[in-house]
């Protein structure tokens, strides 16, 4: 907002009375150059194939055994002494937030659609999704469905391995789950994918990530598959899209899946995959202090600069810290390829959700759940803004209070790449617990928040938040909207405690402003019935034509802001109202002899008021002033919309007379 106003030109007197109306954040200094990883393994694909189209697939035999996906804990440091949340939003938003577009289940406990009836033989359900320009794809433990933009399946639900019909080996054979779905805008294709663990020893049996990349836009099409192999158990896998690369990290244990081993980043030839060609991955570890990378994730259509290392982000090896690597992969020559970092980010206190334990989100009726707090959740969403300013958003779970809440950044990346902290918040505004979020930003930088919301007096719900680009630093603004509230708990026994593991908060590719949602919940007491929902919502503010107002003396406008007069000065107002339809203030100042006055309502103040509240409007040659200014002085006339904190449109004008 400074700069916004400085770059204008107004009289430094004013800026600073006038900026008083906006709050902002200085960013983090990027932190101090670290050394890069080099020598990167390489490995080819064991297999890779180009399968007939989805829908003639006879889907895979269903598994009947019912089974509990164990939370492998990552170490993270000792928790100190609790200290006071700096960045604790405690009190919900006064703004109401938007309503649901579209509010339907997805695939859960008697979803039935063309291909089947789903019954749930596994938890937590790993809900994800994504949405492309004609498709909703939503994939969990063990299948997946794809939606029309109505709403309605078109097919599914089928066993995940039903992709890797006909492909022969363990990805055909096994069903294990941990998914991802993604729609590569860049492209203009979709990725599927599914670890494959049963029966690996990681030697004579390799453990797979298997990778599936439609042929075409159509997800119900034909697809390229792959099956990229690993020596240790490859858990909690999560995959974005890059130019360069389609992006991996996992967690990585030993065969037996008891002792963790570090983390594992990987890059997939994207350019290869796209043409069902042979591709190769390159994959860096990192050391048994850190666990849970999460790669960052395209949204938009702008895309990073040329040549741009994808950022990495994890939890720091110490208490109160963001990790980022910056991984560049060379295809040519892979011996240039680096994993650089980490580059240590200092946030402000928390302690992990639940603890060490993990477990302890209460719920009515039910056993206390997973929160996942050692570990940053799904997705690190990257965008690139008009303006040049690269941004990252990505959350967390933590203690807040007695309660548990949602920590989330916003990090920034400078020309070099290097990020900074450019504001931080944690979202917990009463005494329920909030946790498993996943957020996004539209085009306008906007940002959404989903999560689960539950409580000792409520059972298990789909709630989201929001905040639009120039609200208060820290701030979720827009209140808090309802997917769902579960009328179940999940009760106690087999895999009672498990919940998530993940969520998916994704952006439409067809406008870039609407939000899409995707969790669990619990349509009654008890085990093994979970369901998910698929909400879709936006902010109307998001993609609007910002007005322009026009400020003239006399039927002047110079760039200089500065008209000569000989005495008669006629200042007049031009609206163009571009496409903005919400209701803003309008303030109009007044700076004559060395005092700045506000015309309001009622009249003139000497402290800050709006003018008047209403939409913009189309406006012609509108007088406001019509007087003589006095020999040997000048007056300022400034006029502003502010839309909430966030100024949409300004201009101000001087008359001068000798």
């Amino acid at each position: 907002m400074t700069a916004f106003l400085r770059c204008s030109g107004l009289p430094v007197g004013v800026l600073v009375l006038v900026c008083a109306a906006a709050q902002g954040q200085e960013a983090e200094a990027p932190a101090a150059r670290q050394p890069a990883q080099k020598h990167a393994e390489v490995t080819e694909a064991l297999h890779h194939d180009a399968s007939p189209p989805l829908w003639l697939m006879p889907p895979a035999p269903r598994s009947h055994e019912r089974e509990i996906e164990a939370p492998r804990r990552l170490p993270r440091p000792r928790p100190g002494r609790r200290q006071m949340d700096p960045a604790l939003q405690a009190t919900p938003a006064v703004a109401v937030a938007p309503a649901t577009l579209l509010n339907f289940d997805g695939v859960g406990q008697g979803f039935t659609g063309p291909a089947a009836t789903f019954t749930v033989d596994s938890a937590p359900p790993d809900t994800n999704g994504d949405v492309g320009p004609n498709h909703y794809v939503q994939i969990v433990n063990a299948d997946f469905a794809i939606f029309n933009k109505a709403g309605t399946a078109v097919y599914g639900p089928v066993p995940i391995n039903t992709l890797w019909s006909g492909f022969g080996g363990d990805c055909q054979t096994n069903n294990d789950g941990d998914p991802v779905v993604l729609y590569d805008q860049i492209a203009d294709r979709w990725i599927i994918s599914q670890l494959s663990v049963t029966d690996a020893n990681g030697t004579t049996r390799p453990f797979l990530e298997c990778v599936a990349v439609s042929q075409t836009p159509d997800p119900t099409g034909a697809y390229y598959r792959y099956a990229f192999p690993y020596t240790g158990l490859n858990d909690y896998p999560k995959i974005a899209v890059w130019p360069d690369a389609y992006y991996a990290t996992f967690n990585m244990f030993n065969a037996a899946g008891t002792l963790f081993q570090g983390a594992k980043a990987c890059a997939y030839d994207r350019s290869r995959m796209l043409l069902g060609q042979p591709a190769t991955q390159q994959c860096f570890n990192t050391s048994v202090f850190f666990g849970g990378l999460l790669p960052a994730d395209l949204d938009g259509g702008r895309l990073p600069p040329a040549g741009a290392p994808n950022p990495v982000v994890a939890l720091g090896a110490f208490a109160n810290q963001l990790a980022v690597w910056k991984f560049h992969t060379d295809w040519t020559t892979p011996v240039n390829s680096t994993f650089t970092g980490p580059t240590t980010l200092s946030t402000a206190a928390f302690s992990e959700a639940c603890g060490f334990s993990g477990t302890c989100i209460p719920q009515l009726g039910g056993t206390s759940l997973d929160s996942l707090g050692d570990r940053l959740m799904h997705r690190l969403a990257y965008r690139n803004f008009a303006d040049g300013h690269q941004s990252l958003v990505v959350n967390h779970s933590i203690t807040a209070g007695s309660s548990v809440g949602v920590r989330w950044y916003e990090l920034r990346l400078d020309t070099a790449g290097n990020p900074s902290l450019f504001q931080q918040g944690t979202y917990a505004p009463d005494a329920n617990y909030r946790w498993m979020g996943s957020i996004a930003q539209d085009r306008d930088g906007n940002m959404a928040l989903g999560f689960s919301v539950s409580g000792s007096g409520i059972k298990p719900q789909i709630h989201y938040t929001g905040r639009l680009a120039g609200d208060p630093a820290g701030q979720m603004t827009q209140g808090e909207g309802v997917v769902i509230d579960g009328a179940g708990a999940q009760s106690s026994g087999l895999g009672g405690n498990r919940w998530g593991d993940y969520s998916r908060m994704a952006v439409d590719p067809s406008d870039d402003c609407t939000f899409w949602y995707t969790n669990e919940y619990i349509p009654a007491n008890g085990t093994f019935n979970w369901r998910t929902r698929i909400g879709s919502f936006r902010f109307p503010e998001c993609g609007q034509t910002a007005p322009v107002i026009t400020l003239k003396i006399n039927g002047q406008h110079p760039d200089s802001r500065v008209v000569t007069v000989s005495g008669p000065t006629l200042l007049t107002l031009d609206v163009s109202p571009g496409t903005f339809t919400t209701a803003v203030d309008w303030y109009w100042a007044i700076y004559f002899n060395g005092t700045l006055y506000w015309v309001t309502s009622g009249g003139v103040s000497t402290t800050r008021a709006p003018w008047f509240n209403a939409p913009p409007t189309a406006l012609s040659n509108v007088t406001l002033i019509n007087f003589n200014l006095p020999p040997a002085s000048s007056i300022t006339n400034i006029l502003f919309m502010m839309n909430g904190s966030t100024v949409v449109s300004s201009d101000f004008i001087t008359a001068t007379r000798p």
